[in-house]
């Protein structure tokens, strides 16, 4: 079923206004990726219809059955996998996405070349410290990076998910921001819907936003 024109005008609104935030910020030329986790497959038609190029998910079950729905091969849009991946689904997510934003470790890297060689990857750095959160330290990022690109995989960018309401969160976005340019990689994707502002202003090329464009996660 084909969103409805509501649907589509409401997050077109949403996005003008996310737009605007963004270059508030200092934000200029921004890919915003919407994140759609725990949204109907409608959602996602309707982002598309709305102007968004590139989608998120975060969890591989949920993506696989948006991915068999009829239509979401003619959606239009970029697909990345923007939450912690375990080796063993891997084999569910490579033929469906375009980027996996969250590589971690190598047995990762290892497991994405082998499933899908030459893919478009992000190393995700540990931004907060907080364990189970994923994320390479700072000092191994750029070896991990190296590997990915030995490997076969093509190294697009970094990725770092910052602490809510963490003070030092705009010192972290620009030390991620600072390995980036270390890599020559072309994309720095951080910030999210609370925190985007202080992401953009320190230099992020890329924001993953659900609740400012899409509501509350279970409606829209």
């Amino acid at each position: 079923m084909p969103p409805t024109d509501e649907l589509v005008d409401l997050i077109a609104g949403r996005l003008d206004q996310l737009r605007a935030r963004i270059t508030r910020a200092g934000g200029v030329g921004v890919t915003i990726v919407g994140v759609t986790k725990h949204h109907p497959i409608e959602v996602l038609h309707a982002a598309v219809a709305a102007g968004i190029s590139d989608l998120g998910e975060n969890y591989a079950q949920e993506l696989v059955e948006k991915a068999a729905t009829p239509g979401f091969d003619q959606l239009g849009a970029r697909v990345h996998f923007i939450g912690q991946l375990q080796s063993n689904k891997v084999r569910m997510v490579a033929p469906i996405v375009d980027v996996i934003q969250t590589i971690d470790r190598p047995a990762l890297v290892t497991e994405v070349a082998r499933r899908s060689p030459g893919a478009e990857v992000m190393v995700q750095v540990d931004l907060t410290g907080i364990e189970g959160r994923g994320g390479a330290s700072f000092e191994t990022a750029p070896g991990l990076a190296a590997a990915a690109t030995d490997a076969g995989l093509t190294v697009i960018g970094v990725m770092g998910v910052a602490a809510p309401g963490d003070p030092d969160a705009s010192a972290r976005f620009t030390r991620l921001r600072s390995l980036r340019d270390e890599l020559g990689v072309a994309e720095c994707s951080m910030g999210m819907t609370d925190d985007l502002d202080d992401a953009v202003a320190a230099g992020a090329t890329m924001v993953r936003v659900g609740s400012a464009l899409f509501g509350a996660r279970d409606g829209i």
